[in-house]
């Protein structure tokens, strides 16, 4: 059994909890500049590019028979929510998005104990229930009627957080087998494939605005650290401290969604939103915690 956090692992927790709660906030600042479909691009042509410099991720083979589950998990995993998160963000808070995304462990519990077949019990069910619970009251009460897009925004994103862990179930197998920098690395290439037509033709339009430089910043590190950088530091946490305790930093990405959102975004989080996040987060860790 892995011992107790060293401060290398501790390192690693912060560092992946900050790379991954970060991404709502640069997507904000992206849009100032770029259109959704360029920024998607650019974030995985990034990520991509980091990964590709690791050997670990580079020199594995990967047989024929796997490489459908691979481009299936390009799809799922990286193309469709890497895309829908821009395009929601248009319309919703950078806050709103991390809360909601909140929503992916509680998700990932439930589909894997459907796949497995497994039944929850006790705790792992009043877990559920008080997440999906939290999650229904962040998405009510961050609806803008004022805006009647916000709405749509908060579906594209729970749509996304299901891929994510509709993906998160698929992908055991294939990391089990490769390692999962190997089988992300594969999954970026499928997605930069399937992003690139429309990333592109929607950069033949970009005009130089005010905030080209922060937007063009935010965006390198979306890719580079938020996409590169933070599934490097994961894999090596979940190496040294074991999968269920490296994946706690997950919890922690509404949570920094929202500081990061209120200090460099003037977002106001409404109260039930943040009730709601307490909620998903004590869900989340419940229905994650094994039944002895």
């Amino acid at each position: 059994m892995p011992g107790a956090f060293g401060a290398q692992e501790w390192a690693l927790f912060v560092g992946v909890a900050l790379m991954w709660g970060a991404p709502y906030l640069m997507i904000a600042i992206g849009l100032e500049t770029f259109s959704p479909a360029l920024i998607t691009f650019l974030r995985i042509l990034f990520g991509a590019l980091v990964l590709a410099a690791v050997p670990a991720a580079r020199r594995v083979r990967v047989a024929r028979a796997d490489w459908p589950r691979i481009a299936l998990l390009g799809t799922l995993w990286i193309a469709v929510p890497l895309s829908l998160f821009p395009i929601a963000q248009q319309s919703v808070d950078s806050s709103v998005a991390g809360m909601l995304t909140g929503a992916q462990p509680l998700l990932t519990a439930a589909l894997a104990a459907y796949l497995l077949r497994r039944r929850h019990r006790g705790r792992q069910v009043a877990g559920l229930v008080v997440g999906f619970a939290g999650i229904v009251i962040i998405a009510l009460s961050s609806i803008d009627r004022s805006q009647p897009t916000s709405a749509w925004g908060i579906a594209l994103i729970l749509i996304a957080v299901a891929c994510y862990s509709v993906s998160v179930n698929l992908a055991v197998p294939l990391q089990q087998r490769y390692g999962g920098l190997a089988v992300v690395l594969r999954a970026m290439i499928v997605a930069l494939v399937l992003v690139s037509p429309l990333g592109l033709w929607s950069a033949r339009h970009l005009t130089r605005g005010p905030h080209v430089v922060s937007s063009t910043l935010a965006v390198i590190l979306l890719g580079v650290l938020s996409t590169g950088v933070a599934y490097v530091a994961f894999t090596t946490l979940v190496g040294r401290a074991g999968a269920t305790r490296g994946a706690t930093a997950v919890y922690l990405i509404p949570i920094v969604a929202i500081v990061l959102g209120v200090a460099f975004a003037n977002e106001t989080p409404t109260p039930g939103a943040l009730v709601g996040s307490a909620l998903a987060l004590v869900g989340a860790l419940l229905s994650s915690r094994a039944e002895h």
